[in-house]
């Protein structure tokens, strides 16, 4: 393993997770990763249900919640409920993203939970914010339609989701932002709060730059495959090898070093091309030319000819290219963690450093009820009250 939770910057915090799939989760994940003590509250005795999911929401469960314990209690008991209610007063941050109504008609919503202990930080993550829509269910995919993100990736008249959870990840990761910020004034003020976060407003917040661009054009926007291209060579091209790699050509220098380098002389002497807007104008001749030039090499040749102009480009890469890729791997930018089957893989950490510092894995996550019998005396039950809770069923533990 690698990382040290008692070095990490929320070293000493404890969070109470009440979370389930993604978006909770990934909260939970970034305050984990950071070094917070991350109890995951999930149903006894066979745990939160993304364990067993299968399909393309297979991996879901091992990826978000690494670096967590697990506490499986049954919360629909009466003693399940006392429990939760009794470590609220012993932890700093409870996050939960049950469905509008559930975590109230629980007994654990916000003005229950202060009344307990008023230090607590409590993130509600939610599909909306407050409002006329506060009381609908959602899902990222939906709210990705809604927030006019399907409606910007796919091609006119086919809305296409994005192929990653990313109104479900956004939205996490806002929450972490807001809990570091309500910590922040506790440390001023001594008092605890209520923060949100949301799927909508989240996507709303990413086609922020699209509302922007209908505010100043006065015009519809229209999807971003046959939207106008901000430079003339902002494109995606084939190689000879049947791959694919998006170039962006955003400057003058970029594009005399490009056409140097992939030895294209005449476009580089043609003055209808020197800048930017000459390319647009004759954009149909430029293309034409670019791709057959690319068409001509393979990837790996075309990626050392930009690298040497130094363009931005892209290759079109496989998620289960990523495992491989020079640059994750000797950035330590994977981790590498060990699945449920007992193999070894590597997966992203988060994607920021502090003082050169990043963050690992210090605890794989959790089989049910992992974690929770040393957590549950750190905070001042006696063995024999957790054995009495594992004998009446009300959580189950892993032996440790």
């Amino acid at each position: 393993m690698t990382g040290d939770a008692d070095n990490g910057p929320l070293s000493g915090l404890r969070v109470l997770e009440l979370c389930h799939v993604v978006m909770g989760p990934s909260c939970g994940l970034v305050l984990a990763d950071l070094g917070a003590e991350v109890v995951k509250v999930e149903p006894a005795p066979d745990g939160e249900e993304t364990r067993r999911m299968r399909g393309i929401a297979r991996g879901l469960f091992h990826y978000f919640n690494r670096n967590k314990k697990s506490l499986a209690v049954d919360l629909k008991s009466a003693r399940g409920l006392e429990l939760v209610q009794r470590l609220i007063g012993e932890v700093d941050i409870l996050i939960e993203n049950y469905s509008p109504g559930v975590i109230d008609r629980l007994g654990l919503g916000y003005e229950a939970c202060r009344e307990i202990n008023p230090a607590l930080i409590y993130c509600s993550l939610k599909g909306f914010m407050p409002g006329p829509y506060e009381n609908r269910t959602s899902l990222d995919n939906l709210v990705q339609m809604m927030g006019g993100i399907s409606y910007m990736t796919g091609p006119p008249g086919q809305p296409l989701r994005a192929g990653v959870s990313i109104t479900d990840i956004i939205g996490g990761s806002y929450g972490a932002i807001a809990i570091m910020a309500a910590l922040r004034q506790r440390d001023q003020t001594g008092k605890g709060q209520k923060v949100m976060s949301s799927l909508f407003e989240g996507a709303a917040f990413l086609a922020g730059q699209h509302m922007s661009l209908s505010a100043v054009s006065q015009e519809p926007v229209e999807p971003w495959p046959v939207s106008e291209n901000p430079w003339a060579i902002y494109d995606l091209f084939d190689t000879a090898d049947g791959e694919k790699i998006g170039i962006g050509i955003i400057n003058d220098q970029h594009w005399q070093r490009f056409c140097s380098e992939i030895g294209l002389d005449d476009l580089l002497a043609d003055q209808r091309l020197t800048d930017d807007a000459g390319r647009k104008q004759h954009r149909d001749e430029v293309i034409t030319t670019l791709r057959k030039a690319v068409g001509q090499r393979d990837l790996d040749n075309i990626t050392a000819i930009c690298d040497v102009a130094r363009v931005p480009f892209a290759p079109v890469n496989r998620p289960e290219q990523l495992f491989e890729d020079r640059h994750l791997n000797e950035a330590s930018a994977l981790v590498e963690t060990v699945l449920p089957d007992g193999r070894t893989t590597k997966l992203p950490k988060l994607p920021l450093q502090m003082d050169g510092q990043s963050f690992g894995l210090y605890r794989e996550p959790p089989n049910v009820g992992e974690g929770s019998t040393g957590f549950l005396q750190s905070v001042g039950l006696s063995q024999s009250e957790i054995a009495d809770l594992i004998e009446a069923g009300v959580i189950a533990v892993e032996k440790e």
